[in-house]
Order: C-alpha cells, then structure tokens, then sequence
C-alpha cells in the first residue's frame, strides 16, 4: 500500500534497520526513513517476517532512534527515471544527477531490477566488435552482444585499457560487406551507439579520467555514466549496476541501440555484498561472500545480450581486479563460469613496459568463432590467430627450457622461437594508448611476426594463406639461403 506509514524501529546496525511489521510489505519495496531531525533516507525492503521488516538504507543511519524514526513504505520498487537525455549526463548510484544539472525530463521510470530474458528469445550474438587492439581483436575477439570480462590486479593499467576500448571500438559485421560504422557515430547511415559506464568504489581521480578521456574523444554526448564514489555508502555500490545495465536496455531494446557497458570494479561491488550479507547475519561462504554471490552476479552479467523484437544489443565488459592476483578468488571464478571468456591482464608484461599487458593464453573469448571470418573480418583470421597462440605458447615453454640449462645451449629453431617471442610482445601485443589497429593491420603484422619462423612450423595455416600473405621467403629461409650463398662464396 502506497504511503503506509509506522513510527519506531526495533532495531539498527549500520545500513540494516528493523521496523515491525503490521501490513504486507513486498520484497525489495522502496521504503523513505525520516530521523528526528526530519531528513529523509531512502532504502529498500531485503528480508521480511510474520512480525517484522529489514530495510536496507542508502544512507548512514546516524540521527536515527528507535522510537522517533518513522518508517512510509511507498509501495513500488527502486526506479530509475530513463530517456535519450540520459547521453551525456553522470548520475550517482541510485540514478540521481550528480553533474550539477535538473534531472531529464521525463515521465519513463524502469524497475532498476530489470527483468528476467526469456532464453527462447535470445538473438545469438555473432557480430564482430573492433576494439583497435591487436591482442583482444586478433587473438580474443569480442562480440556484439557478448559479455567479456577484464580480469586485472591493484595497480594494473585496467582503466586505461577500458577507456580506450570505449574510444576506438567499431563494429564490423551484422551489415554490408565491408560496413564498419562507428560505435558512437551519429552521421546518417551509421548504427546508432551508446556508452554506459558505471563505477563503484573507485576514487575520484579514476573518474576525473574517464569523464576527461571521452570528452577528448568526442564520445562523451554517447556515454551516460553512474559513479558511486569510494567515498559514497558502500550500500549504494550494489544498486549502481543494477541503475547502469536499467539505463543501457532501455537504450538497446527500446531505442534500438547498440550499448557498450563497462562496469568498474566488480571486485568493489561483491565487497559491498559481503559487507552487507556480515551485517544482515548471513551465514558466510567461501572467503566470506554470501553463498548466494553467484545467483546475484549472473543476474548483472545475464542482462546483456541481443533479444528478439529489438536491433539494439549490450555488449558487456566488466572490470574486476582479483586480490593478490589469485584467479581461484571467487570472483573471477564464478565470473568466469557465467560470461563468455576473459581478458587477462599480465603483470609480469605491465613490469616490462609492455602495454596494453594483455596474457593471450589464459584470454579467451568464446564466442569468437561466430564473429571472425570472411565477410566479418577476413578469411585468414582464424588461422592466423590459432597459429599464433601455438608459436606463443611453445615460445612460454623454451623460456622456461632457457632458464633451466641456459638459451646458448638451444637449437637454431629454439632461438628463432624466442625471437618470435621478443617481437610478439614488443610489435603485436605492445600499441600506444592512442594506436587504433584496423583488423588488417593487426592480421598483417601477425604475418609479419610468423615470417621469422619457417614455413614448415606453420602447421595450423592453410597453404592457400601462405602462398598468399607469405609470397616471399620468410625471414629464416632468407637468412638460410644468405648463409649458404656465403659458405659458398668463400669456397
């Protein structure tokens, strides 16, 4: 019931009140918390009983009694207020404007809890996304549609690479042969393109980055953002995605967008979650998350996708950084059981200068195979690419032979192998933070790099491939035969 109104509370510990219950109360109600000196706390029904109520506040609960705190359940879920002047704007967690400015004008709320996809009617995604990346575009594609996770540590460049992907990101495929429209264009002809990007926890310098990165760009007209501070009650992190994925399907599948959702740091947000879960009494599971932790990330990461009825999609790229870089974490282990692949960042490259760091061999995207190939990409894309992650990961397994018994005593091939590895990483995996790779320009400097070897190691490409992108001798025949020449000379 809309305004129902109690006064008094049973009990309070941080963000949890308990009021009693004397009328039906719904899950997830939005409820308004006034003090004694008339301020107003906004919070949500999380656990109800026969004789009482647990609301969940979005605020501290500082000036609040037990016998002069009045509780007024309104009646209807958390929403967020939605419509295309969202583009452009930055918003707090709970969907609040937070840039100084009214809020949109409009009339359009959405449950910011979404609601479920029935499966039937999923689009299988299958267009190819350019992200300008040579490691992600050549090795771990990313597919419009898909939900790709960037797996990072404390202290690694995540953010840049982030922002960078939302810079250059193009989509190829899903049109006309060749067709390549920008993310966030906005001429005629071209698919129409949102950005949105949430923030939890992070401080305000990494915002100030952002917001900074695309305005330079020219994408900040496309992007909507919600920032939920270090500094901001860690209660408001859990809502902050749940605001963004309600923003970008209103975009997608009301607007027939393409959106690009990035969510930054998840590793923050299932910390608010056990946060929480400690105060409410929960008992804990592993590392102390609540045993519910994967329901409640698959709910945010299953919210992306294509759907049918609608041209527009979300794409999916959640940011998490795992304590002391331990992949078993449950956070990045229950993540990558529900999304499509990750993207690995490597601190051992970010030691060695190496950027973006991306680890191509424990990346995967597992969608990949749908979106590459002629009339997507190019036909000698997938070749190339599993090519390459074998020469790379057998160049992984000489370094480590070399460290044992030392590189001088290696074969002839084992040395071309480490410099094929040395050039991997410094020409392929390594690109300015402003260097946009095209998708040939990314399978042609894959060429290049599989030229030092010789033709009979290229076992995973097809011949027809070779006599056309390898037409010439490759860099170890030349030197071969330049060698033999000489001997002969001196005879």
């Amino acid at each position: 019931m809309k305004g129902l109104e109690h006064t008094g509370l049973v009990h309070a510990e941080g963000p949890i009140v308990m009021a009693k219950r004397t009328e039906p109360v719904g899950y997830g109600e939005l409820v308004a918390v006034f003090g004694r000196d008339g301020g107003r706390r906004i919070g949500r029904v999380v656990e109800t009983s026969d004789d009482a109520v647990a609301v969940q506040l979005f605020a501290a609960n500082t000036g609040l009694t037990l016998d002069e705190t009045r509780v007024e359940y309104l009646g209807k879920p958390l929403e967020l207020r939605v419509g295309t002047d969202m583009l452009g704007r930055v918003f707090d967690g709970l969907g609040r404007p937070a840039d100084g400015y009214p809020d949109i004008l409009t009339s359009e709320f959405r449950d910011v809890n979404g609601a479920p996809i029935n499966p039937a009617a999923r689009v299988y995604p299958k267009d190819f996304i350019q992200t300008g990346i040579s490691a992600i575009d050549g090795m771990n594609t990313l597919i419009r549609g898909q939900k790709l996770p960037l797996f990072s540590g404390n202290g690694l460049p995540h953010n840049r690479l982030a922002a960078q992907i939302v810079r250059q990101a193009r989509i190829l495929g899903g049109g006309e042969k060749g067709a390549s429209p920008s993310l966030n264009a906005s001429s005629a002809g071209e698919e129409p393109f949102a950005i949105v990007f949430a923030a939890m926890g992070i401080k305000y310098d990494v915002a100030r980055y952002f917001q900074d990165s695309f305005e330079k760009s020219g994408v900040l007209s496309r992007v909507v953002m919600f920032f939920s501070l270090a500094d901001s009650p860690s209660i408001e992190r859990l809502v902050t995605p749940k605001s963004a994925l309600t923003a970008a399907e209103f975009l997608a599948y009301e607007k027939n967008m393409h959106v690009l959702v990035v969510l930054t740091d998840m590793t923050n947000y299932c910390e608010a979650l056990r946060e929480v879960s400690a105060s409410r009494g929960e008992v804990p599971s592993r590392k102390g998350y609540p045993g519910y932790l994967y329901s409640d990330l698959a709910a945010l990461y299953e919210r992306a996708g294509k759907i049918e009825g609608s041209t527009g999609s979300i794409t999916q790229i959640p940011i998490l950084s795992m304590p002391n870089d331990d992949v078993t974490n449950p956070i990045p282990d229950l993540t990558g059981y529900i999304t499509e692949g990750q993207i690995s960042i490597d601190r051992e490259l970010s030691q060695k200068g190496v950027y973006p760091p991306i680890a191509v061999l424990p990346s995967l995207s597992r969608l990949m195979k749908d979106g590459i190939g002629e009339g997507m990409t190019r036909d000698d894309h997938k070749d190339v690419s599993s090519q390459l992650f074998a020469c790379y990961a057998r160049v992984k397994s000489i370094r480590n032979l070399a460290a044992i018994i030392g590189e001088e005593e290696l074969s002839t091939l084992d040395k071309q192998y480490l410099r094929f590895g040395e050039r991997f990483e410094a020409e392929f995996l390594a690109q300015g933070e402003d260097e946009n790779r095209s998708i040939g320009e990314t399978l042609d400097i894959g060429w290049k790099l599989l030229a030092i070897l010789p033709r009979e190691e290229l076992i995973r490409v097809s011949r027809k491939f070779i006599d056309k992108y390898l037409p010439g001798a490759s860099e170890h025949e030349a030197a071969k035969a330049s060698a033999q020449s000489a001997v002969q000379g001196a005879h």
